[in-house]
């Protein structure tokens, strides 16, 4: 008779974010589909790699599921952990905790962030298409005139027909965003220097230079992560290219922009923006893009929130199940890729 195949043993896992974000994240449902294919460290979770506790937990952890809050990865820390081999982000970017260190021991690792993409992706196409038919604007003249105008005579520049929307990168969210806008009778360009003429007509998109892109959109969403090269890429000449009327949105990060320039253009009414982000994060109370009417601006809040938050927790348990069966992951975090990642 053939043997008996015996049961891949489960491996050892610990939680490494911070309290609050576990409790917001991983719900009891899915720290019980957890529980099912790997040994977890009893709480709390760990948010400090230096505690007696924390060295003793690392000691035999094999995999990691992190979110946000969770402390460098280190050279310390992963002398603390010998028998670590991979990690599993329960949110999007891993910069803050997977150092040069981990790679170069060949961890694993997989990131939510393509989890995290679709919402952010489908709060911009809600904006564009609001923005397209001046909704919040027409709202607000409705609410001071209850007077709700004469839809013949609305200006023929009005509405989502035939509109061109630009895409700053084809990061997993510019990505989501065109595959999004499919459906809609809208031109779509893209910029991204990191992708070519083929792959951008593949996606749905017309390849077109940085310039070109802020000349020709009616709409410019901006997708491009924050690194030193894109600090500041959409510049003034950029800002003050853009036809009259149109629309900037931007749900990266607000230092891609110049925000004193991007200021200066809306304080002169020449365009219109949607700023799900700024530099800093939460403004000044005495900033003037507070008394913009032609400047919408939301509390960072198109990445995932309230239920949203469950998408997270799904991928990251379909991450650590194909992993502790031996199949890998499906979302991989890649050492050469991690320049051009938000």
């Amino acid at each position: 008779m053939p043997p008996t195949p015996t049961a891949r043993p489960r491996p050892r896992a610990a939680l490494a974010m911070s309290p609050r974000a576990a409790a917001a994240v991983l719900d009891p449902e899915s720290l019980a589909a957890l529980g099912t294919v790997c040994a977890l460290t009893p709480p709390p979770v760990l948010d400090d790699f230096t505690t007696d506790r924390a060295r003793a937990a690392l000691a035999d952890v094999e995999l990691l599921v992190t979110g946000w809050g969770c402390p460098p990865l280190d050279a310390a820390a992963l002398a603390a952990a010998p028998r670590l081999r991979a990690v599993v982000h329960t949110a999007g970017t891993v910069r803050g905790h997977v150092t040069e260190a981990c790679w170069e021991r060949g961890i694993e690792v997989s990131s939510a962030a393509a989890a995290n993409a679709l919402p952010v992706a489908e709060y911009t196409v809600a904006m564009i298409l609001l923005s397209g038919k001046r909704v919040l604007e027409r709202a607000r003249a409705l609410r001071a005139t209850h007077d709700r105008g004469d839809w013949l005579r609305t200006p023929a520049g009005l509405g989502n027909y035939g509109r061109t929307v630009g895409i700053l990168s084809a990061s997993l969210i510019g990505r989501r965003v065109i595959e999004l806008l499919r459906p809609y009778d809208l031109t779509i360009l893209l910029h991204d220097p990191y992708v070519s003429d083929a792959e951008a007509t593949a996606l749905g998109a017309h390849p077109v230079g940085l310039g070109e892109l802020f000349a020709r959109a009616d709409v410019v969403s901006v997708h491009t992560p924050l690194l030193p090269a894109t600090h500041g890429l959409v510049s003034r000449e950029l800002l003050t290219s853009m036809r009259p009327d149109s629309v900037l949105v931007n749900t990266a990060r607000g230092a891609v922009v110049d925000q004193d320039a991007l200021t200066d253009v809306l304080r002169a009414g020449r365009i219109r923006a949607v700023l799900d982000v700024t530099d800093p994060e939460v403004l000044p109370p005495e900033h003037p893009l507070w008394t913009c009417e032609n400047a919408l601006i939301t509390p960072h809040l198109a990445g995932s929130q309230g239920n949203e938050l469950r998408r997270l927790a799904d991928l990251a348990v379909g991450e650590v199940t194909r992993w502790a069966a031996g199949d890998g992951f499906d979302h991989p975090v890649r050492r050469e890729r991690l320049a051009f990642l938000a």
